[in-house]
């Protein structure tokens, strides 16, 4: 895992200290009703969903596609990588996930994946428990899991505590082997479970980008584990990567 120095004695702490408060994180997350416990993970292959990770690239592009102007605008200009988030609907828990790479002044689509957002859909104003996942434009700059760092280029915390609890349906138990932050509500530059949120508790919180269980999320977005591991050794600090994430009728506003 890439933790060295005084700054991975901070992370680590945080991890540590983390662990007591680790429900609370994951359950923001994750989390089972018992939904989905009979449709299983797709196998260690991640084939939850119908994505390959493999359509074919679409390049010179203006901007990203079906992002209105008001979301376009909060994209930061000196980002180069942007993962796109189209939900089906206001009240699905289905989107396609699609990785954007910019080449001089134009975009070019690099992968795209099926996979879940939140079980009830997407909100402008995210809270506890709503299980909605929160419509907007955030950095992505911490990444980790139970799983050992797979060659991330973000900085990637490899920890126990991220273990989903195994009460939890079967089919949710490998959720967390990897996950990217959302900075949604969150102190950037720490592990990924760092319960800590700025704006209060009830605004939610523990966000993330994870492993898929065919079926929608607490407020987090899913895919296969191939295409984590795509993301986790292609989203690059140096290139100032973002999620923009709603469903169509949102990001087309």
């Amino acid at each position: 895992m890439r933790i060295g120095g005084a700054s991975g004695a901070v992370r680590a702490g945080v991890v540590a200290a983390t662990c007591g408060v680790l429900l609370m994180s994951l359950s923001a997350c994750g989390g089972s009703d018992g939904s989905n416990a009979a449709k299983g993970r797709g196998g260690a292959g991640g084939k939850a969903g119908s994505g390959s990770g493999q359509s074919k690239p679409t390049v010179d592009l203006k901007r990203i596609p079906d992002v209105g102007d008001r979301l376009q605008s909060k994209i930061p200009a000196n980002s180069r990588q942007v993962v796109a988030v189209y939900g089906k609907g206001k009240d699905s828990a289905d989107s396609t996930i699609v990785l954007y790479t910019k080449n001089g002044s134009t975009w070019d689509q690099t992968r795209s994946w099926e996979g879940h957002n939140g079980k009830k859909g997407w909100t402008a104003d995210h809270h506890e428990g709503d299980k909605r996942s929160p419509v907007g434009v955030f950095t992505l700059s911490d990444a980790g899991g139970v799983l050992a760092d797979p060659g991330a280029e973000l900085p990637y915390t490899q920890s126990a505590s991220f273990q989903a609890p195994h009460y939890w349906s079967k089919s949710h138990w490998h959720d967390f082997d990897y996950v990217i932050a959302i900075d949604y509500n969150r102190v950037k530059g720490t592990a990924p479970n760092d319960p800590t949120r700025p704006e209060g508790q009830s605004k939610g919180g523990s966000i993330w980008l994870h492993m898929d269980h065919a079926g929608g999320t607490s407020a987090c977005v899913s895919l296969s584990k191939s295409g984590m591991e795509y993301l986790l050794r292609t989203l690059d600090p140096n290139q100032h990567p973002v999620v923009v994430m709603g469903d169509k009728a949102d990001l087309k506003a």
